[in-house]
């Protein structure tokens, strides 16, 4: 990937010099790197924001009082998980994370849950690990309001009816696609 960036890089060097339009270039470089700094700033803000709720959310019991509600489920989509304390631990903090919209904070309890059904040798669970995290339910898209603030958005939460139909939907067919294509065992 290094790589390709850096031919990219000589490509467009060599476009500008033979266009004669190194100084617009040498402009939208510095334009582009400013843009791209205070973008980096706004979302680490925003990731940091919603990285504190999630603590805060652990440290009053909203995310176990979650949790709990959740194992019924767990327990039916990944049977063997739910038979091991830790890693239904983790998948419960995972899928709570990824409903709160809080995918950075979901990745490491989904590591974790992975190396713990990984361990049971869960491999069909494993795979229904990676489809409920690559559609992500969430009910709140902290991620993407973050996004659409940052850009100006007057009501960035309004996408939140689109944002449950589309993530219900892709959970829905992922899992569908799974049980059709992912195998009989493990």
């Amino acid at each position: 990937m290094t790589f390709s960036v850096v031919i990219l890089y000589l490509c467009s060097i060599l476009a500008a010099f033979a266009a004669g339009n190194t100084g617009i270039a040498g402009s939208a470089v510095l334009e582009g790197a400013s843009r791209a700094l205070e973008f980096a700033l706004e979302m680490g803000g925003a990731i940091c924001l919603w990285s504190a709720m999630m603590e805060l959310l652990e440290r009053s019991g909203v995310s176990a009082a979650l949790a709990g509600f959740l194992r019924p489920i767990l327990r039916r989509l990944y049977p063997r998980g739910g038979q091991d304390g830790e890693t239904l631990a983790a998948l419960s903090e995972n899928l709570s994370a990824n409903l709160l919209g809080l995918g950075n904070a979901a990745t490491p309890a989904g590591v974790r849950a992975a190396r713990g059904l990984s361990r049971l040798g869960a491999g069909r669970e494993l795979r229904t690990l990676v489809v409920v995290n690559t559609a992500s339910v969430q009910l709140l898209p902290t991620t993407a309001a973050s996004l659409r603030a940052s850009y100006g958005s007057a009501a960035p939460f309004d996408i939140v009816p689109a944002v449950w139909l589309s993530s219900l939907l892709s959970v829905l067919v992922g899992l569908a696609a799974l049980r059709l294509l992912g195998g009989r065992g493990d």
